[in-house]
């Protein structure tokens, strides 16, 4: 009996992680077609409301719930592993369609201060802060992903908000997180 419970138990665990490892292997899928979409000149996050906007010429164009680190109310990342989303002004420099999570835009974190201070502590900064989309595979629970946060340190939304979050955003964007 103790035997079947443990051998239930580890398929229960092995699944879900099997699962997200073969749908990280294939990716989001293809890459947004581009449209004529108004492009954002902003973007802001509000950490303790859990919002994101999107701005052009000081009208918001888009706002969105979001999930953040595990420890998103832990102040400021101070290190690779802290579960913290960074606080500041930083850039979206680079984007990934084919990463694990549904489509991906880099936010330029750590910058030369970040580095610094980390340095100062003996510490890595961390570092691959994104604005992504759900796991591939787990795109079902985007009207429940901002329930709790769930992320190394990114700002995630649900799929559907990162595809039209993709087409308006262009490298180079700043992004205020507060």
């Amino acid at each position: 009996m103790k035997r079947g419970w443990l051998l239930g138990m580890a398929l229960l665990v092995a699944l879900p992680l099997g699962y997200t490892k073969i749908m990280g292997r294939l990716a989001g899928g293809p890459e947004p077609a581009p449209v004529a979409a108004e492009q954002a000149d902003l973007i802001t996050v509000d950490k303790a409301q859990r919002r994101m906007q999107l701005w052009r010429d000081g009208q918001v164009l888009g706002e969105y719930r979001i999930a953040l680190g595990a420890a998103g109310d832990a102040g400021h990342k101070q290190r690779e592993g802290d579960e913290r989303t960074p606080e500041g002004r930083y850039l979206i420099d680079w984007r990934n369609p084919r990463s694990m999570a549904y489509l991906s835009l880099h936010i330029s974190y750590p910058n030369a201060r970040d580095e610094a201070a980390a340095a100062a502590r003996a510490e890595a900064p961390g570092g691959n802060i994104m604005i992504h989309g759900l796991p591939n595979g787990w795109g079902w629970l985007g009207p429940l992903h901002h329930l709790w946060d769930w992320t190394d340190g990114c700002i995630a939304v649900s799929n559907d908000e990162m595809r039209e979050i993709w087409l308006r955003v262009a490298n180079g964007t700043p992004i205020e997180i507060h």
